[in-house]
């Protein structure tokens, strides 16, 4: 059987800790699959600290004997980092510091995301494919992908996979089952406490699971809130952010948009979808085709989702405001 053509994944933030959670994950097959070969070229800023813990980690890779891993690159340049590249994978962000405001953290980001969506615009395959990790991840899709002249808008997501993987793994807790057994939570929004768990159309074992949950007050008191502030309750849990769930959401993320078929959480431009503006990038399910992905709107939401989907909007839509200088 002849060996498949390498797959070139760029990862940026590649030395932090979701990418160490990441790097041998795709090169082991998971994420594009046990027979698909890939060179991997890594990002990471150039200082002397984070190119050197991004020697460890080529060596830790290189002593896994992975076969599927044909080639690395290590670099500090993005136009090295995604030329040719077929997945560009966003991990690396500047986080939010002490007393320092969302405005200000959004800029900074900004500038980042700039610099990076026009490097892959000009540099990266034809086919090339977005995932913005690096937070606050929806708004710097969206500045990423307004760099863009070549590459299409629809080639840029973001990723509300941990969302929806928390999700989902609640409702099994409370209902005592398997994570299987949980089907049709979707993710709508901003990854941010604002996001909307969408709990009214999520299904458990085949049936609605506000039916077998049986209680109405702990999905939109405890559920919602719990999911929405995951991320802070272990921060407050490890003293560091989520790593290995963020790099196993974002493995799922692509393996699913990869896939054809598979019906999941992902953010994209609304184009005015569920009430959303026309011009954010929020969650929302999507079904993988043969060419991308359709986004399904066949559900009708009930004025308490709505009510939470226009209060997640109006944040996306604030955070548009605060960089809109940003978008071309």
């Amino acid at each position: 059987m002849a060996t498949k053509s390498p797959i070139r994944v760029a990862v940026t933030g590649a030395a932090g800790n979701i990418g160490y959670a990441l790097l041998f994950r795709i090169a082991s097959g998971e994420m594009l699959g046990k027979d698909q070969p890939v060179i991997l070229q890594l990002l990471e800023i150039p200082a002397e600290g984070p190119q050197k813990a991004l020697k460890g980690v080529a060596m830790e890779l290189e002593d896994c004997a992975f076969p599927l891993l044909q080639d690395m690159v290590l670099t500090d340049d993005a136009n090295v980092a995604f030329k040719d590249v077929n997945w560009a994978l966003l991990v690396g962000s500047k986080p939010r510091g002490p007393g320092m405001e969302r405005a200000d953290l959004l800029k900074d980001n900004g500038k980042i995301f700039i610099a990076q969506g026009k490097a892959i615009d000009a540099v990266a395959a034809d086919d090339a494919r977005v995932a913005v990790v690096g937070n606050p991840c929806n708004t710097n899709v969206m500045i990423a992908a307004a760099q863009a002249k070549r590459l299409p808008v629809d080639r840029f997501t973001a990723m509300v996979r941990l969302d929806e993987n928390r999700g989902r793994a609640q409702l099994a807790k409370k209902a005592g089952v398997s994570i299987n057994e949980v089907t049709d939570l979707f993710i709508y929004g901003n990854h941010s406490p604002t996001m909307f768990a969408d709990f009214t159309h999520a299904k458990i074992g085949g049936k609605a699971a506000a039916e077998v949950i049986g209680d109405e007050a702990w999905l939109k008191n405890d559920y919602l809130p719990t999911v929405g502030k995951r991320g802070a309750a272990i921060i407050e849990a490890r003293g560091l952010s989520s790593a290995a769930s963020a790099a196993n959401a974002l493995i799922d993320h692509v393996h699913d948009l990869t896939t054809v078929g598979k019906v999941h959480s992902v953010a994209v431009k609304s184009e005015g979808r569920y009430g959303f503006n026309p011009d954010v990038w929020a969650g929302m399910p999507v079904r993988t085709t043969e060419t991308g992905y359709e986004v399904l709107t066949s559900y009708e939401m009930d004025d308490f989702a709505k009510s939470k989907i226009a209060l997640t909007n109006e944040e996306l839509v604030g955070e548009r405001e605060t960089v809109k200088d940003m978008l071309g």
